[in-house]
């Protein structure tokens, strides 16, 4: 019999942060308190976001904003690496950045902890930014999994391909 295997992996839907994106917009021309302070929200590039203000609080709601709007279309805040508000010019800007994939040592710490607490006979291999782990049951890859959702690694898990 074959070994059973999932990948862990950390990947955002573009489409939802689209989406996201599109309802803050919606809501920062339409919502009384954001009349007249010039609050956006854009895209600045393939994985980050621009938001911008006349003031620093303004610009922090509006970052509330989209981030209520993330929460309700399923995406973890851990994805989104929000900077500090900074002047620039008249007005505020902050910048957001979409973070996929794990890091080498987000991986190796994840891998650590499923060889000290996992059951025996499971293994985890780090293939890129995603990480293998096989074993022999199901059950026992059914424990690592439960037992990865119980730790924070400071990054958004997804278990896929499970086999």
């Amino acid at each position: 019999m074959a070994d059973s295997s999932f990948d862990i992996v950390s990947k955002v839907d573009r489409q939802e942060v689209d989406n996201a994106l599109r309802q803050t917009e919606k809501e920062l021309a339409q919502r009384f308190d954001f009349r007249g302070t010039g609050a956006e929200i854009s895209w600045s590039g393939e994985e980050a976001i621009s938001l911008q203000a006349e003031t620093e609080e303004r610009v922090s709601a509006a970052l509330d904003v989209f981030k209520e709007k993330l929460v309700k279309r399923n995406i973890s805040l851990k994805s989104l690496d929000a900077g500090e508000p900074r002047q620039s010019g008249k007005t505020y800007r902050l910048d957001c950045k979409i973070i996929q994939g794990i890091e080498s040592e987000k991986a190796k710490a994840i891998s650590k902890k499923i060889r000290d607490e996992g059951p025996k006979g499971v293994q985890a291999q780090i293939q890129g930014d995603q990480l293998r782990v096989t074993g022999k049951k199901k059950d026992d890859l059914q424990t690592v999994i439960s037992l990865l959702k119980g730790e924070d690694f400071g990054v958004a898990l997804q278990f896929t391909n499970y086999r």
